[in-house]
């Protein structure tokens, strides 16, 4: 299945004991179907943090069409999580393991008063930010390089090694969005690298720094992490 949802008023997509999760709703909504279902989620989203594809494997008893089953689910589910797209998988497949990468886009909201429509979804940053400085400072972080430095604690990646594929920073007005694409993300990577990025855009940093950071391996020399809202999971990449 394919699921979106709005994760503002979530502790992030893994279920967490007296917590709401969006993998705890979808699980509630999928046992009145059938107690026994079994949800895996291909991503697993921090608290606050979005998603427009997230890839899920339900596993129910029994036989039903995907399209009663989306139906079913939508009709249960609270507004801000939507099944978008079900269809029968393969055996065996599972969401998680499946996946070749995932494609997240980070959104800056750089006018000098904030947009309300975008308060849910982009990081209000009013000031001057160079986004053609960002672009060269993330430039030499694409292929595969150690990310240690953009992980959340030091040591918690038992292998920081991954393959970043694409990194883009596009600018539309006062709209900003940070493009990262890789075989695989660790905690709260792609928010350490937006944070990086912005305190070069913001002229505290120069464009080299950035990858005397990466080569350093040390959380403690990268930036702030960024705002959680901003972040989206855009796609879930599977082989064709």
């Amino acid at each position: 299945m394919v699921l979106a949802y709005d994760g503002t008023d979530y502790r992030g997509w893994q279920i967490q004991p007296d917590s709401r999760t969006v993998q705890g709703v979808l699980r509630d909504a999928a046992r009145r179907l059938a107690p026994d279902a079994r949800v895996t989620g291909a991503s697993r989203t921090d608290a606050g943090v979005h998603a427009l594809r997230q890839v899920v494997s339900l596993t129910l008893s029994g036989r039903r069409a995907p399209g009663v089953v989306l139906r079913a689910l939508n009709a249960t589910l609270p507004r801000d999580v939507r099944v978008r797209e079900a269809r029968e998988a393969p055996p065996g497949f599972d969401a998680r393991r499946a996946a070749l990468g995932k494609r997240y886009a980070y959104l800056i909201d750089n006018g000098a008063i904030p947009d309300p429509f975008l308060a849910r979804y982009a990081w209000h940053l009013p000031g001057a930010l160079d986004v053609g400085a960002m672009r060269r400072a993330l430039a030499p972080l694409r292929g595969r390089r150690d990310f240690g430095a953009f992980c959340a604690a030091p040591g918690r990646a038992k292998d920081p090694m991954c393959r970043v594929r694409a990194l883009h920073v596009v600018r539309r007005r006062d709209r900003i969005a940070v493009l990262v694409s890789a075989d695989r993300f660790l905690h709260h990577m792609a928010r350490n690298l937006v944070g990086s990025a912005v305190a070069v855009g913001r002229g505290a940093r120069e464009p080299d720094w950035l990858r005397a950071v990466l080569d350093s391996r040390d959380r403690r020399l990268a930036g702030a992490t960024a705002p959680a809202h901003g972040l989206t999971l855009v796609r879930v990449l599977y082989p064709r």
